[in-house]
């Protein structure tokens, strides 16, 4: 519910002593000195100036089409026509994490998202954990996002041109091919605009959001035309836990509410349209996700949908036997996918300019543009790492990366909301979560039952990543962070 109050009030408590390494490690960064340092990076400023429309937009943006026109293909194989339940309970996991987003979205308005929430109220070990595991989910999932993008690509050059990108230059090692190299073209694309400035970018994300509801739309009107209610007749044919499969894979698809929050620093108003954003996005992409899904699956077998990635424009080929209507969703895809890789991949700039801006990675990625007002360097270093990676691995287990990282980060989150009402009471917020503790605990409850869901390579994975970040934490980020110095 929303909660007007006025600015909080500057902090006068100092950080955690910094003298033993316990200490250090749980130094917590107040939230008046983070809301403070807004916008502020080496040589320049972000620029304030997206408003709510633009806000519901990248959120919107970053969510809608992933898990529709890229990740369905591999999570219907795991639960079957139940994949609809699938989608309501990543949904509903989500809707959880987003009332807490959305409370401490208001109350610290910054770019750094669950990482910065982590920062100001768990301390910085937790912080730099959390901040670590954005930079997976973001940065891999750019790269899954990126992997489907080529499928469509094809369905589109093949309907109008009648050629297709070869295989051993349209697939990753491991599907057949050498390297993606439509994948590593939607990354630079997003790439190119990004640098050119966030209201910019907010632009053509707008005008490319409202293509993609579009074409999801056009989809549901034709494939209820070859709509088949047997389809549906053994609905859970794996179980529920393939049903918890699944969903644990197309929570990758529920991260936009996540990257609007990192536009905290560059929103006309954050406190009041973050919140509006963060609840407005998640509604809309959760009711488009289970319609496409349910008409999806009447149309065609669940057990034809592994056959690939492109299956929605494959659908539509099948229901009314002309090719131009699978084409004309494969050109909507195209720009659906391109806007995820957009927005996603502002997300994760905005995340390591706050981790750099703590002192947490190096100065680099908080280095601002002054025409701009841009973290460019930043910007082309990201993209042409998400570039790389999404040319050279295969969807499904960067999705299941992306699924682990995301998870993490949201159980952290709903944990702080709880910590920041405990230890910060009277701070006005312009948003509350209802029935807190209760919901925040149940938003937590969730997510370590989807983390439970996935499988044991997906932990490796993550394990192995951790530990990586944890060697760069205490090799760079401990010596180097902001609160182990004298505040500037």
């Amino acid at each position: 519910m929303l909660d007007q109050g006025a600015p909080p009030q500057r902090e006068n408590r100092p950080a955690p002593p910094s003298g033993g390494v316990g200490a250090r490690l749980m130094r917590r960064k107040p939230v008046e000195r983070l809301v403070a340092e807004g916008g502020q990076g080496e040589g320049g400023s972000l620029r304030r100036s997206l408003g709510l429309w633009q806000l519901t937009m990248i959120s919107i943006g970053a969510t809608l089409g992933t898990g529709i026109f890229v990740v369905l293909g591999e999570a219907v194989p795991k639960a079957g026509p139940a994949v609809t339940l699938s989608f309501v309970i990543a949904g509903l996991t989500a809707l959880f994490s987003a009332l807490s987003y959305a409370e401490l979205a208001g109350t610290i308005p910054v770019s750094g998202s669950s990482y910065s929430y982590a920062y100001a109220t768990m301390g910085e070990l937790v912080a730099w954990v959390c901040g670590w595991c954005l930079v997976l989910e973001y940065g891999v999932s750019v790269s899954a996002v990126a992997v489907g993008w080529g499928e469509y690509l094809n369905e589109l050059l093949d309907g109008t041109l009648g050629v297709t990108i070869p295989a051993a230059l349209s697939a990753p090692p491991g599907d057949g091919g050498i390297f993606n190299l439509p994948a590593l073209i939607v990354v630079l694309l997003a790439m190119a605009f990004l640098l050119g400035g966030a209201r910019e970018s907010a632009r053509a994300n707008t005008i490319m959001v409202v293509v993609k509801i579009a074409a999801l739309l056009l989809f549901c009107l034709i494939g209820l035309q070859g709509f088949r209610s047997g389809n549906y007749e053994n609905f859970m044919p794996l179980g529920m836990a393939g049903v918890s499969a699944a969903g644990a894979t197309l929570f990758f698809s529920y991260i936009g509410f996540d990257a609007a929050s990192t536009a905290g620093e560059e929103a006309k108003d954050a406190q009041r349209d973050l919140p509006r954003a963060i609840m407005l996005s998640l509604i809309i992409v959760t009711a488009l996700y289970v319609l496409v899904a349910a008409v999806a699956i009447g149309a065609r077998p669940w057990e034809r949908f592994g056959e690939s990635e492109a299956a929605l424009a494959g659908i539509m080929k099948d229901v009314t036997g002309d090719a131009f209507w699978g084409t004309l969703l494969a050109a909507g895809a195209v720009i659906a996918i391109a806007s995820v890789v957009l927005t996603v991949l502002y997300g994760q700039t905005r995340i390591l300019f706050a981790m750099s801006r703590d002192g947490l990675v190096p100065k680099v990625f908080s280095r601002v543009h002054p025409r701009t007002g841009t973290p460019r360097v930043n910007t082309v270093i990201v993209s042409l790492f998400c570039g790389v990676l999404a040319a050279a691995i295969p969807l499904g287990q960067l999705a299941d990366a992306t699924s682990i990282g995301t998870l993490f980060a949201f159980a952290l989150v709903n944990v702080a909301v709880v910590v920041l009402r405990r230890t910060r009471p009277d701070m006005p917020r312009t948003f509350r979560v209802p029935l807190s503790p209760v919901l925040p605990a149940l938003g937590l409850a969730f997510c370590v039952w989807m983390m439970g869901s996935l499988d044991t390579v997906t932990w490796v994975v993550f394990g192995v990543w951790m530990a990586a970040g944890l060697v760069f934490y205490f090799s760079y980020g401990y010596r180097r962070s902001r609160l182990a110095t004298p505040e500037k």
